[in-house]
């Protein structure tokens, strides 16, 4: 288990730098119509989906994704740093392509200024004192082909525990971007999910 180490981006802000490098070399294996688990992280693994907002707009472009690319979602979480999802090869592209769109179109959304001025409120133009990122994500992804069901279940259950065992919430139920609420009470959630037989 690594040991965290803490970084500090602008402003005094520090954050848990977990030593979770993407791997250098990773081999990926398409066309066996194997379940792929992907992990992806922000840049440097800045809690770049910290906030509510963050979490439900990379939500709803999973679903758009989803539904453009037509792969199978069987799982998911989305935490402040990083995401892990449980997905089919799509039809259209491979997964490579899934989540090159999907990055590309959160990082549009989430790094658009999103400022409201209040009817009568004077707008000053002060610069913002926020240091500037270079990227929302990490360039890579980690890849782990699941091609048996206690594979699939041992992966489900991790990410399921995820926010748990970052001291997010004390119970999955508490943690609405996760796939958790459709396999334990039957709940559709944000992102429908996709049941792969057993």
């Amino acid at each position: 288990m690594p040991h965290p180490r803490v970084g500090r981006v602008g402003l005094g802000l520090a954050f848990p730098r977990l030593g979770f490098a993407m791997p250098v070399g990773l081999k990926r294996i398409y066309g066996q119509r194997h379940l792929h688990f992907v992990t992806f992280s922000c840049y440097r693994r800045l809690p770049l989906l910290k906030t509510v907002r963050a979490r439900d707009v990379f939500v709803r472009e999973l679903a758009r994704v989803r539904a453009e690319y037509e792969f199978l979602l069987v799982g998911y979480v989305v935490m402040p740093e990083h995401v892990h999802l449980l997905i089919s090869e799509p039809r259209k592209g491979t997964p490579s392509t899934v989540l090159q769109m999907l990055k590309q179109r959160v990082s549009k959304k989430l790094r658009k200024k999103h400022r409201e001025t209040l009817v009568g409120q004077v707008r000053l133009d002060f610069p913002e004192p926020v240091e500037h990122i270079r990227s929302f994500w990490q360039a890579r992804f980690y890849d782990f082909n699941v091609y048996t069901n206690r594979k699939k279940r041992e992966k489900l259950e991790y990410m399921h525990r995820n926010p748990l065992t970052r001291g997010l919430v004390k119970h999955p139920k508490d943690w609405p971007w996760s796939s958790w609420g459709f396999y334990v009470l039957g709940e559709p959630g944000p992102v429908g999910i996709d049941i792969v037989p057993e």
